[in-house]
């Protein structure tokens, strides 16, 4: 499949300037992914400044770590003010504790899945390549997407589903998932590419050997993708949590920047960043003027033409900015 690039970072230059960094301060990256973003974020620091990239995926953390190998002093592994965390995003508050922080001057969320995920085949991420059911972004524990399609009642399924990829016809594909694991179970991609076709391949294939698929379904298979990888990986209950971790540690002006890339996820962004609370209810106060920790920058902002024709997955993201009152 020939040099895989690890991601490339979305919107970067509009990213970095939502966060309006000052050269001494904290900043977050929840993300770390390929690290474009952090490093973008580290250029602007001074010897005082600290950076914290968080990963779940020990492979973000591998990555730089080669590129220091290669002897590139613009690694992130050879800066002294740049700690890596290798934990979820939903335990920012207990890790920056940890690191003795008690506040923070910006905080970066890029909620888009990295190329990496989704090109390495064996990861299980892509309808595109055979492969193991797997999705985890930590491979070091927790359940598999194989897991869920096989243990998982029909409800439980359909609700996932509609849910997290907003099919339309998730009773049907669940049902047609309970049906099929009866007489074999489900263990790697192409076996979702058959119950959505209603075909298995003629013979089996070898792991990363490409899967042909019809186009007419390719945006019904991206959204079971999306829906059981947010299951496995319990995206949008992590989400929660890091954002009302954000609340508390960003300190007054501080900025919070996310990137996000369905609606879903972009829902609770919104409903956060206007409201303070992830359900969007909005409090007044005596005189009905509405009580709200943030101010709110940037409202939605999309990827320009330009980039999209370089990086076509900046397609769908959708950028939010705000600043701590």
């Amino acid at each position: 499949m020939g040099e895989l690039v690890y991601h490339i970072p979305a919107m970067l230059t509009p990213t970095i300037e939502g966060l309006r960094i000052h050269p001494d301060g904290v900043y977050v990256d929840v993300t770390l992914g390929g690290g474009g973003h952090s490093k973008a974020i580290y250029s602007h620091l001074s010897s005082n400044g600290r950076l914290f990239s968080f990963d779940q995926d020990w492979d973000a953390y591998a990555n730089q770590l080669a590129i220091a190998a290669d002897g590139n002093s613009l690694s992130l592994a050879n800066q002294g003010n740049w700690q890596f965390v290798h934990g979820n995003f939903r335990h920012l508050k207990n890790f920056l504790r940890y690191y003795k922080v008690d506040g923070i001057d910006g905080l970066l969320a890029d909620l888009g899945v990295s190329f990496h995920h989704f090109d390495e085949a064996e990861r299980g991420f892509s309808f595109r390549y055979s492969s193991p059911l797997d999705m985890r972004m930590n491979q070091r524990g927790g359940k598999t997407a194989a897991d869920i399609v096989n243990n998982y009642s029909e409800e439980e399924l359909a609700r996932v589903l509609y849910l997290y990829g907003e099919l339309k016809n998730s009773r049907r594909i669940a049902h047609n998932i309970v049906h099929t694991r009866s007489t074999y179970p489900l263990t790697r991609t192409e076996d979702l590419v058959a119950i959505m076709t209603g075909q298995r391949p003629s013979k089996p294939l070898l792991e990363g050997d490409e899967i042909v698929v019809d186009s007419r379904i390719k945006k019904d298979l991206a959204r079971m993708f999306q829906a059981l990888r947010i299951e496995v990986n319990d995206e949008m209950g992590a989400l929660e949590t890091m954002l009302n971790a954000a609340l508390q540690m960003l300190k007054p002006q501080g900025r919070i920047v996310i990137l996000t890339y369905h609606s879903l996820e972009d829902r609770i962004v919104k409903n956060f960043l206007r409201s303070g609370n992830c359900e969007g209810k909005i409090e007044k106060d005596f005189y009905g003027n509405i009580l709200t920790p943030f101010r709110v920058i940037e409202k939605g902002r999309i990827a320009d033409e330009e980039e999209v024709a370089v990086n076509p997955r900046a397609r769908s993201a959708k950028l939010r900015v705000a600043e701590r009152i």
